[in-house]
C-alpha cells in the first residue's frame, strides 16, 4: 500500500537525535511504530483520520520503549584503521599502510589498505564488493548449473530491505554485504535467489528447491534475523 510522508520530526533519545519518519498509509486502522535499526529511524505510519498531533502523543508515549531499542543496538563502526570489520563472519582490523604499492589485501586475519588515508573508506568498500561479487557468482553459477538454470546479469547493491532479489529475465542482485556474514549465510541467500529462476513466487516447490540447494536455511534465516540489520552498521 503507498505511503505518503509528512514533514520529518527529530526525537531526542536521551543525548540523541534520532529522525522521526511520519507517514500515512491508506486502509491503516491503527497507529503503528517502530525503530529502524539499519537508519537508526523512528517510524510512525498514521491512518489518515489521525491527526499528527495524536501520533506525536503515542510515539511521547513510547519513549521509554524506543530508548530501550536505540541503547540495544551495536556501535556503527567506521571503514577507519584501526577498527575491526567481520569478513565471512570472522574478525579482521582495518590496517592503513600508507607507504605500501600493493592496494589492498589479506593477511594475519587483517585487512590492509595502502595509499592515502582519503581514499581508505572507499578503496575497502571496493575490496569488498568485489570480492562479494566474486563470491557471490561463483556459488551461484555452481548452484543454477546443479538444477539447470540459465542466470542472466548478477549485479551487487546496497539494498536496505533485502539481501537479495531475482526478476523474472534471470537477472540477479544481491547485497554486498553478504561478505561480512558467515559463509553459510550467503550461501543460503544465493540458493534462494537462484531457486527463483526456476520459481518466482514462495510456494512449497520453491522452498523443496532452496532445500536442495543448500542445507541452511534455518540456520541462515535465524542468524539474519539476530544480525542482520547489524551488517549496516559497518562503514
Amino acid at each position: 500500500m503507498a505511503l505518503r510522508a509528512q514533514a520529518p520530526e527529530t526525537l531526542l533519545l536521551g543525548n540523541r537525535k534520532v529522525p522521526l519518519a511520519v507517514l500515512r498509509r491508506k486502509g491503516a486502522v491503527n497507529m503503528t511504530l517502530r525503530f529502524d535499526p539499519i537508519d537508526d529511524t523512528v517510524r510512525l505510519v498514521l491512518p489518515y483520520r489521525v491527526a499528527l498531533a495524536e501520533g506525536l502523543e503515542f510515539v511521547e508515549s513510547r519513549m521509554e520503549w524506543l530508548q530501550t531499542h536505540l541503547e540495544r543496538l551495536p556501535p556503527r563502526i567506521p571503514f577507519a584503521d584501526g577498527h575491526s570489520i567481520p569478513l565471512h563472519g570472522a574478525p579482521h582490523a582495518i590496517r592503513h599502510v600508507p607507504e605500501a604499492r600493493r592496494g589492498v589485501w589479506i593477511e594475519d586475519q587483517a585487512i590492509h589498505i595502502s595509499g592515502g588515508g582519503e581514499h581508505l573508506p572507499r578503496r575497502l568498500r571496493d575490496f569488498l564488493k568485489e570480492s562479494a561479487r566474486k563470491r557471490i557468482t561463483e556459488t551461484a553459477q555452481v548452484k543454477a548449473s546443479q538444477i539447470g538454470a540459465k542466470i542472466g546479469r548478477i549485479s551487487m547493491k546496497d539494498t536496505k530491505g533485502r539481501w537479495g532479489s531475482c526478476t523474472p529475465y534471470g537477472d540477479l542482485a544481491f547485497s554486498w554485504r553478504l561478505i561480512l556474514a558467515p559463509p553459510h549465510v550467503l550461501d543460503y541467500v544465493v540458493a534462494h535467489e537462484v531457486a527463483h529462476l526456476q520459481e518466482l513466487n514462495h510456494s512449497a516447490r520453491f522452498w523443496r528447491l532452496v532445500a536442495r540447494l543448500t542445507l541452511h536455511t534455518a540456520e541462515a534465516k535465524s542468524w539474519l534475523r539476530r544480525h542482520g540489520a547489524g551488517l549496516h552498521r559497518y562503514g
